[in-house]
């Protein structure tokens, strides 16, 4: 729940960062003071959304030690490391240029201010990145090993480092993240521009506004296609239940097809995008309960089978830690069962094999969601944007409304991607390591209960007051002349 608040704050935090700084280029190099003050505008709504979204992040750390405690105890070594980088580096970057761009317009020269903005911008994206890192890392957890005598999981050294900062899943998530937040902040723009249109206000601000804002969404609206294509296959080679869930794909195959809805199916799609090789292995749920082959001859166990080796990795540990200190000589002999089975060592804490089943009907539909008010999003962009730029957009009050209802939408499209990504994992903390049920701090029912609907109704309370400030800036307006 907070991670799916923050996440309200963040893709338009990314997306008005490009925008506004678009804007204030375009300034500097025409010397034009109407773009100067429509940059303002922008960069004013900017300020609304990041402040919000620093109350929400910060909560989101404290309650990895509070709520997850044993997760912090097993992996702290590791996830801490990208977290206080991105604290220490991109945060303090972030904040002071932030200071600059929204403070400094009369104060420092025209270029600095411009350079403070783009900064903002790219500290955002870099934040955003060692973010991306440690839930990369979550999602395929590499570079990391197993220490039986700390019971943590630990980078052993700066190789290993550099294996979970270039994590191909944290990459590719890095660009699927920003490049989303663009098509928000594409739509958030459009439809605030167009909204102007409709009280026939500000023509000139709301045009430009729009050409830029219907520019960064669709050039980042492509841009998320590809880093999706690169996510997908990811997913079928770290997390192919994942990718079996939003597929609802029971049995799995060669020349596997891509469902658009129940009973509509392209022949061979979902091979071509998981393997990009239409005779590519797909392996469905049933194949990975019970045990499979994969595209490069690797015989991939049953789950039970990793529950009984995980169980065995388990007991070894245990006689491992109690033996190493009187019995030098039996410690070895299980710690060479634990070598042998660590890796399934997250099965052993399991009940039964399905448990490695997410909510296949919740990680269905939120990935059609996201698909397809993507794809909506996109041609709301390309047609708005086009009219716009050929000045047939005024008269179009049934388009300019629903540019305006494109706002939320693109907020639920980042939802359903989020769902997806996180509840398409369960019941993994870390993938294949770290169960949901392990993780968590020793706290009862009620407390989480509590804490969660007082959190809630925080969270509700910041979304309300912020929307009501954004309402309350949009109706003033920009300070450039109602032409």
């Amino acid at each position: 729940m907070t991670a799916a608040y923050h996440w309200l704050f963040v893709p338009l935090t990314l997306g008005l960062a490009l925008v506004m700084a678009i804007m204030e280029t375009i300034y500097v190099v025409k010397k034009d003071e109407f773009w100067k003050k429509t940059a303002q505008f922008w960069v004013k709504l900017f300020a609304i959304n990041f402040a919000v979204g620093i109350a929400t992040g910060i909560i989101l750390e404290f309650e990895f030690g509070t709520n997850w405690s044993n997760y912090s105890w097993f992996v702290g070594d590791m996830f801490g490391a990208p977290l206080a980088i991105e604290g220490i580096l991109a945060f303090f970057m972030e904040a002071t240029f932030f200071a600059v761009m929204f403070f400094g317009w009369d104060k420092v020269s025209r270029r600095f201010h411009l350079a403070s903005t783009w900064l903002t911008g790219i500290g955002a994206s870099i934040s955003a990145y060692w973010i991306l890192v440690a839930n990369g890392w979550m999602q395929n957890p590499v570079g990391t090993t197993f220490n039986p005598d700390t019971v943590r999981s630990e980078m052993a050294s700066a190789q290993a480092f550099w294996e979970v900062i270039s994590n191909p899943v944290a990459v590719s998530k890095f660009f699927h993240a920003i490049t989303s937040g663009w098509v928000t902040g594409g739509v958030f723009v459009v439809g605030v521009s167009c909204w102007y249109l409709l009280k026939k206000r500000q023509r000139k601000f709301a045009k430009a506004s729009i050409l830029i804002g219907s520019l960064v969404g669709i050039v980042g609206s492509f841009a998320v296609m590809l880093s999706g294509d690169s996510s997908g296959v990811h997913a079928a080679e770290f997390q192919p239940m994942k990718l079996a869930a939003a597929e609802g794909l029971q049995d799995g195959g060669k020349r596997a097809a891509f469902t658009i809805v129940p009973g509509i199916k392209i022949p061979g799609m979902l091979s071509i995008l998981s393997t990009h090789d239409i005779d590519g292995f797909v392996p469905g749920i049933n194949d990975i309960l019970n045990g499979y082959t994969d595209n490069d001859g690797n015989v991939v166990p049953s789950v039970a089978e990793k529950m009984q080796r995980g169980r065995a990795a388990l007991d070894a540990l245990a006689q491992y830690r109690a033996l190493k200190d009187s019995d030098p000589a039996a410690a070895a002999e299980a710690r060479a069962v634990l070598d042998e089975n660590v890796q399934y060592m997250g099965y052993g804490h399991l009940e039964k094999p399905e448990d490695v089943i997410p909510p296949v009907g919740v990680v269905f539909w939120a990935f059609r969601f996201m698909i397809g008010l993507g794809m909506l999003m996109l041609l709301e962009l390309i047609v708005v944007g086009w009219l716009a730029w050929k000045d047939k957009l005024a008269d179009k009050k049934w388009l300019l409304i629903a540019a305006l209802c494109c706002i939320p939408l693109v907020y639920i499209c980042g939802q359903a991607g989020w769902v997806v990504a996180e509840v398409g994992r369960q019941p993994w903390t870390i993938q294949g390591l770290l169960p949901v049920n392990v993780a968590i701090s020793s706290l009862s029912a009620g407390a989480v209960k509590t804490t969660f609907f007082v959190f809630l109704a925080i969270f509700t309370l910041f979304l309300v007051i912020e929307i009501r400030i954004l309402i309350g800036a949009i109706k003033k307006g920009p300070e450039t002349p109602n032409e």
